[in-house]
């Protein structure tokens, strides 16, 4: 098989979430134990870091990532999705996965995948799981893929858990309440292992608080002890000052991924950091400011508050559901323009109407859809958008509302594009 063929029969025979949605997902953890069992279990091979949380999770794992590269340790990688290439899922210090890897897992255990017929992120997580621990990692920092305890990658038994935030997204798989999203999100919190929550939220901590409480785990919320205040941005980097305990812990701390939500994500990937110190770990406060300062040089991360133009200004973003998408129009805010331009598409199985609601009416909408199943028709998204007085113009694909854009900007106008991961893909 080519690396091609191979991508290919991944995606074709395996049941994928992003294309077909919730019909891909394999409740329960069998598939993902059976198959782990065939490997040797290699995810208890190398010790882990697991990430969860509905927003910042991404972010939060090459934050991870690029502090324990920085301070020496081999350093694996696990996220998802991925933007423009399958291998960006699964990296060690930073670099994908060979696709001679990618094909010879595959063609290995071929015969196996057709008999158990896993979905296409179980196969994924297999992958990583025997990639990582044939490279021998010191650590691996594990991003959950969806809710946390039906997820695939719950078969880790990590140094510490760390969960970002709460919000609503996926809530027909999850739940339409705070507190039931929570409680899958929880899941992760394993046995005598600490548990880091980066935002308190009274509707959600009562959940955390009770499950660490039954498996005799540490829980401490990082926005608690820690504070962030921004002290300048500059046009590649945020400088935040942080605070612990109402001393300074860091001043004009240097961040290369420069969207406001880093504010809140920094403040649970340092008390991780801190907690990991205590159990052993060497990480130096050197190691800390060189990898947050380098987290896309050292991790590939992109489509965060994403530049692609200056004049006029481009910007991508990823965040698609509330939470994502308050910090998105904060963003926008806090960057000077004149004409915003949203270069916008959603995809079917979200309630779109609350993130329509947050939009502002004073921008020019070029409404499109990502190429693949899950993309909502633009006709039906600026129909829907037509009831919160957002107004524009379908485009058949993200290329030809970001080109319509394009054409007419003024050169202090801004561009956003957005609104669905796949959107920012395909424009990537």
């Amino acid at each position: 098989m080519t690396y091609k063929d191979t991508i290919e029969y991944l995606y074709s025979t395996l049941p994928m979430f992003t294309k077909v949605g919730s019909s891909a997902i394999k409740p329960g953890l069998k598939n993902i134990e059976h198959f782990c069992e065939t490997l040797g279990h290699p995810e208890n091979k190398f010790k882990t870091i697991h990430v969860g949380g509905t927003n910042g999770k991404g972010s939060s794992s090459h934050m991870l990532a690029s502090i324990f590269q920085s301070a020496g340790y081999k350093t694996g990688l696990y996220t998802s999705p991925h933007l423009l290439d399958f291998r960006e899922r699964i990296r060690v210090n930073g670099e994908m996965i060979p696709e001679t890897e990618v094909i010879n897992f595959v063609e290995k255990h071929k015969t196996y995948i057709d008999t158990l017929q896993p979905s296409f992120f179980e196969t994924t997580v297999a992958m990583a799981f025997n990639y990582f621990a044939d490279e021998k990692v010191d650590i691996a920092i594990i991003e959950v893929g969806l809710g946390g305890r039906l997820d695939s990658t719950n078969i880790i038994t990590p140094e510490i858990s760390l969960i970002t935030n709460i919000s609503f997204d996926h809530t027909a798989i999850l739940g339409n309440s705070i507190a039931a999203i929570a409680s899958e999100k929880a899941g992760i919190i394993k046995p005598n292992q600490p548990v880091i929550i980066g935002e308190f939220n009274p509707e959600s901590a009562p959940i955390f608080i009770k499950k660490a409480a039954e498996n005799n785990s540490n829980i401490l919320f990082a926005d608690q002890t820690l504070t962030a205040e921004v002290s300048s941005i500059e046009e590649n980097h945020l400088f935040l000052n942080i605070y612990s305990n109402q001393e300074l812990m860091f001043e004009n701390l240097k961040l290369d991924l420069k969207g406001s939500y880093q504010q809140k994500n920094i403040k649970g990937v340092l008390t991780t950091i801190i907690e990991l110190n205590k159990q052993g770990w060497k990480i130096s406060e050197a190691a800390i400011k060189n990898g947050l300062a380098n987290v896309k040089k050292l991790t590939g991360l992109a489509g965060r508050w994403h530049q692609l133009k200056h004049q006029p200004l481009v910007f991508c973003d990823t965040g698609h559901n509330e939470a994502g998408i308050e910090e998105v129009l904060k963003n926008i805010q806090n960057t000077s323009h004149k004409q915003l331009h949203m270069v916008f598409g959603m995809v079917k199985d979200k309630d779109i109407s609350k993130v329509l609601s947050m939009l502002p009416t004073n921008a020019t909408y070029y409404f499109c859809t990502p190429s693949f199943e899950r993309g909502l028709p633009p006709t039906e998204l600026k129909s829907q958008a037509q009831n919160f007085g957002l107004n524009g113009t379908t485009y058949t694909s993200v290329k030809n509302a970001y080109e319509a854009a394009l054409k007419v900007a003024e050169n202090d106008d801004l561009i956003f594009i957005g609104g669905s991961t796949f959107v920012v893909a395909e424009i990537l």
